[in-house]
């Protein structure tokens, strides 16, 4: 095994900035694919050129996460994938790191990283099994999802990387969480920070959506009801308090956390994009 037979995955959304720092920590014998939530022609030149080892998919619209891994992950040619956020960085050892776990335990469906903060690889740790592993990064072993599929499209952000995993489950597949190998995450910076309170809207609406639609897939409507309840009685009563107290921003979180389980419970898709 070698680097060559790994693909990476990146989808990306107003990440123009951060994705550079991303595709400058990955060695070019790597091949990558951008998935780009959007039409930037200008975005896809800039990054083909730069980047001989990157080719830029244009989604043509903001698809979500999910979504956008799945068309990167279908065109995909090598025996191992690697989903990666716009905002992490690898070390020079983490692919190998990868590869090295591969060979240990070849029945793995995925392979979670461990993570650091600060960018100084100083993790250690024993590989574990895990019923589940964050979304920031997770190398695939495509052959391990021939019968469960990749992200369910439903979920545009929020869950999509646990419900993928409790299906891997389900299946009596194996995921593994190893600390020892190394992955920069800056967390939350996925985009220009020109658009944090939009994607904080964003963010907010499809927690909720999603955690309905989640809790409804497994445990049935009712059960689902339950569960938000809290969720839904908090959110309606700091969406007054803060009309009162007139912060219009924090008005405004709290009808979009409101809005996205409504329109969840109601069945309904989760339509919500950011105005960006």
């Amino acid at each position: 095994m070698s680097i060559k037979d790994i693909t990476i995955i990146i989808t990306s959304f107003k990440s123009e900035k951060k994705i550079r720092n991303c595709l400058n920590s990955i060695d070019s014998q790597c091949d990558v694919l951008n998935i780009e939530n959007s039409n930037n022609q200008e975005h896809k030149s800039s990054i083909e050129g730069e980047f001989k080892n990157v080719k830029c998919i244009l989604s043509g619209e903001n698809l979500g996460y999910g979504k956008g891994n799945n068309i990167g992950l279908k065109k995909v040619k090598t025996k191992y994938a690697l989903i990666l956020n716009p905002d992490v960085e690898l070390f020079p050892e983490t692919l190998n790191k990868f590869l090295k776990i591969a060979k240990e335990k070849p029945d793995f469906a995925i392979i979670g990283p461990g993570i650091t903060e600060d960018k100084k690889n100083s993790l250690n740790g024993d590989i574990e099994s895990v019923k589940s592993v964050k979304g920031f990064a997770m190398f695939f072993n495509l052959k391990e999802f021939e019968n469960t599929g990749f992200f369910d499209e439903n979920f545009f952000f929020f869950l999509e990387e646990i419900d993928l995993c409790k299906r891997l489950i389900n299946k009596n597949k194996k995921i593994y969480y190893c600390p020892s190998i190394p992955i920069f995450h800056e967390g939350g910076h996925s985009h220009d920070s020109t658009f944090n309170y939009e994607m904080e809207l964003s963010r907010n609406w499809h927690w909720m959506w999603s955690t309905f639609y989640y809790n409804k897939k497994y445990k049935g409507f009712l059960i689902s009801i339950l569960i938000i309840s809290p969720k839904l009685f908090s959110s309606i009563l700091k969406f007054f308090l803060f009309l009162l107290l007139r912060n219009k921003q924090k008005k405004e979180i709290y009808f979009q956390r409101y809005s996205g389980l409504i329109n969840s419970i109601a069945g309904k898709s989760s339509w919500y994009r950011p105005k960006v």
